[in-house]
């Protein structure tokens, strides 16, 4: 059987340690937590849990904090948790499984990452980590935000997943001020790090440098491919926040250039079409999103709902406008095959049981 080390970075973390930890405790076999300053009693709560708490200088790079993590590991390989992070119980047997079968050959586990939620619970938003990495093979973290290990060897893509479940907001400027802190200093972004440097951008609302960072990080074309598609696609959102609806699906259909459509592009496209009221085009689309095969493992982001319930659902609202309500109730019925109690679908249901007007 494989030996894990849980390796930790935190800061001010008393709200949700204890519940990560409680949820890994079990499937570890030792439990490291480097601590970056923190005030409140994360150092408490870690202890309940670990002899192995670290001190370690926060220097603005989360790789440096994570490989110092990684350093005190004496098992086979590192497991990696942010504190907000929880493995909830069918994760948890999925882990044991697996690491009662993991093959010493492997290198890499990668593992769903699951970071957006509906109001049920249901997951809107995920993408592969690498979760487990082999421990003294040379594989080290690097980026001092939006931190990565680069997958070498054996790679296995595992069935459990890791939850992230945030009870508070971090602090919104934190990465973009580590960026612009390296910038000054003259360091220059490598395609990964100036992808991310773009996204920071983008949450901050600044449309025109977002888009500069995403072109150049475009027109150099050293990006990963599933990168190049989302870059494409937050082109496309600043142009249409900057007012330029035909150059934004441009961007869009730009994306097409790197590998076969994806559902999420699909559906924006066709929400470009729709929010222009030519529902046949956005009918197109939208059915187009629905044969898009769905393969999270491409490591790029995931939005499950574009593989099925929002499709549908558009489908519906554009079948009604296009006088087809037999349609549009056929499409309403798919998606709550997706999401049964969803408010539009029950809505919908209503007014076709009832009145002769357009679905909401």
């Amino acid at each position: 059987m494989a030996s894990v080390s849980l390796c930790m970075i935190v800061k001010n973390e008393e709200d949700v340690l204890e519940r990560c930890l409680e949820s890994a405790a079990g499937l570890v076999d030792e439990i490291i937590v480097v601590d970056t300053g923190s005030t409140d009693r994360t150092r408490e709560i870690a202890a309940r849990f670990t002899s192995q708490v670290y001190d370690f200088p926060w220097q603005d790079d989360f790789s440096a904090a994570r490989n110092a993590s990684f350093s005190y590991a004496s098992m086979d390989y590192c497991l990696w948790l942010d504190a907000d992070d929880v493995l909830l119980d069918v994760d948890q047997a999925a882990f044991r499984t697996l690491k009662e079968t993991l093959d010493p050959a492997v290198s890499i586990v990668m593992a769903p990452y699951h970071t957006g939620f509906d109001e049920n619970g249901r997951v809107t938003f995920s993408y592969y980590r690498e979760r487990l990495i082999k421990n003294r093979a040379g594989m080290r973290w690097t980026g001092a935000v939006h931190e990565a290990v680069t997958p070498a060897g054996k790679i296995l893509y595992a069935d459990f997943a890791v939850t992230h479940r945030k009870t508070h907001p971090s602090d919104p400027d934190r990465n973009l001020r580590i960026y612009q802190a390296q910038l000054s200093a003259g360091k220059e972004l490598d395609p990964r790090q100036q992808f991310y440097y773009g996204r920071e951008l983008y949450y901050h609302r600044r449309w025109e440098d977002a888009l500069a960072v995403f072109r150049s990080f475009l027109s150099d074309g050293r990006g990963w491919v599933e990168n190049n598609i989302d870059a494409c696609c937050h082109c496309a959102y600043c142009l249409h926040e900057l007012g330029q609806a035909d150059e934004a699906l441009a961007a869009l259909f730009r994306t097409f250039a790197y590998d076969r459509p994806r559902a999420e592009v699909c559906c924006e496209i066709g929400r470009w079409f729709f929010q222009k009221e030519r529902y046949s085009h956005a009918a197109y689309w939208y059915a187009l999103a629905l044969t898009c095969p769905r393969d999270d493992r491409r490591g790029g982001f995931v939005s499950p709902d574009c593989y099925g319930y929002l499709p549908c659902i558009q489908l519906c609202v554009c079948s009604s406008r296009l006088g087809d309500q037999k349609r549009a109730e056929l499409f309403n019925e798919l998606a709550a095959s997706c999401k049964p109690d969803d408010p539009a679908v029950l809505q919908n249901r209503a007014f076709f049981q009832s009145a002769p007007e357009r679905p909401a």
